[in-house]
């Protein structure tokens, strides 16, 4: 079964069993929800599956309980843990959308049909994600995620076209 992160616990917050979560999911209302299934995993192996019993917000974090774990000591171990769904609990998108882990891995291609490198990360900004593009040779180029730059996603072939605009690659 394949797993697709939606956080990490960095810390725990309280004596209750409270963690405290930054997210890496668009859907964190969804995602957090009370009575929702979510995994921990330390150093890409599963560890256990929680319940969430509680969600709220607090600062750019996400505060989470879980069922029978509402103490302290119960959740330590828990920390510097990634959160998970599995495959089946994603939703489908619309036409145009994609998950990151669809994007990050693509080949990336200018309209030439020069290939630039490959999507290694993908950075949450306000107006806009920006893709890291792995090159080989040179440093890692930066580009927004926006209709004048990504002209065509085509995952099922891996790639990725772009438009290389002005003052992208200095």
């Amino acid at each position: 079964m394949n797993y697709y992160q939606i956080g990490k616990i960095v810390n725990t917050h309280g004596i209750k069993g409270e963690v405290k979560v930054q997210a890496v999911t668009d859907f964190p209302e969804k995602r957090f929800a009370v009575g929702e299934t979510v995994y921990a995993f330390k150093n890409g192996k599963l560890v256990k599956s929680l319940i969430i019993k509680s969600h709220r917000k607090h600062k750019q974090f996400d505060l989470l309980t879980f069922e029978g774990l509402e103490d302290i000591n119960l959740v330590e171990d828990l920390k510097q843990n990634d959160l998970k769904i599995s495959e089946q609990q994603q939703d489908s998108l619309s036409d145009g959308e994609y998950y990151y882990h669809e994007i990050i891995g693509l080949d990336v291609y200018d309209l030439e049909g020069n290939k630039l490198g490959k999507i290694n990360e993908i950075i949450e900004s306000g107006a806009n994600d920006v893709w890291v593009i792995k090159r080989e040779g040179k440093r890692d180029l930066l580009i927004p995620a926006i209709k004048d730059v990504v002209k065509e996603i085509q995952c099922e072939d891996g790639k990725v076209i772009i438009d290389l605009l002005d003052g992208l690659d200095d």
